[in-house]
């Protein structure tokens, strides 16, 4: 493996990892504060400060064990959660899935971001790998935290959004799911169900609404 190759991914990762998950983690505690809650606000964890939303395990050195482990082949991390006390929302089960589908949507919001930078680039004659990298490197990290979080399974936001929508019968069974949600949800990536059967269809379809989306812009520079 180089180094110096494994140097520069890093580099080129790092930036849009750490905007990434900060402002995924800003971005519920923004709407909790908005709905009622105001728990992430009071412990200073509405910020776009990484450091409030850095784990030093989850964020940093698992990611780095797994790229040296699998050669680049698996990534996971992930940050500290906003505290979101959802009793105190003021209607709870219907603003949880507001404040779950905020994560997500910043993530390809951010996406959106990064590819119309990536278009801006080449429309001024930018040519550096390192920029066009990073560019690629905000989309491609931005969607696959778009999609795994959608995944309909308690922790994940998309398990509070199910939670959210089912009626309450139903809502109770899935909840209770969650303690160990996080080992099926591992399990799930490791056996690559998630990565092909949920991953793979979910970042085309917000790369194809990139596109579409973005296409007056591409007009208007080319």
């Amino acid at each position: 493996m180089d180094i110096a190759q494994i140097i520069q991914t890093v580099a080129i990762y790092a930036l849009p990892v750490l905007f990434a998950i900060t402002v995924h983690e800003a971005a519920h505690g923004y709407a909790a504060r908005h709905f009622g809650d105001n728990t992430a606000w009071s412990q200073g964890r509405v910020t776009l400060n990484p450091a409030k939303h850095i784990d030093p395990v989850g964020t940093i050195l698992m990611p780095l064990i797994l790229y040296f482990a699998t050669s680049g082949s698996f990534l996971f991390g992930y940050a500290k959660p906003v505290p979101v006390d959802f009793s105190r929302l003021r209607n709870p089960k219907r603003n949880m899935v507001w404040v779950a589908l905020a994560g997500p949507a910043s993530n390809f919001m951010q996406a959106l971001l990064w590819a119309a930078l990536l278009i801006l680039l080449h429309a001024i004659g930018v040519r550096e790998r390192f920029f066009l990298g990073m560019c690629l490197a905000g989309v491609n990290v931005n969607l696959v935290m778009f999609a795994f979080n959608l995944f309909p399974l308690p922790p994940l936001d998309g398990g509070r959004i199910l939670v959210g929508l089912l009626p309450w019968k139903q809502a109770v069974a899935v909840s209770r799911i969650e303690p160990w949600g996080f080992f099926i949800v591992m399990a799930l990536v490791v056996s690559g169900l998630i990565g092909s059967l949920w991953l793979a269809p979910l970042i085309a379809l917000g790369k194809i609404a990139i596109g579409l989306l973005l296409s007056p812009l591409r007009w208007l520079l080319f």
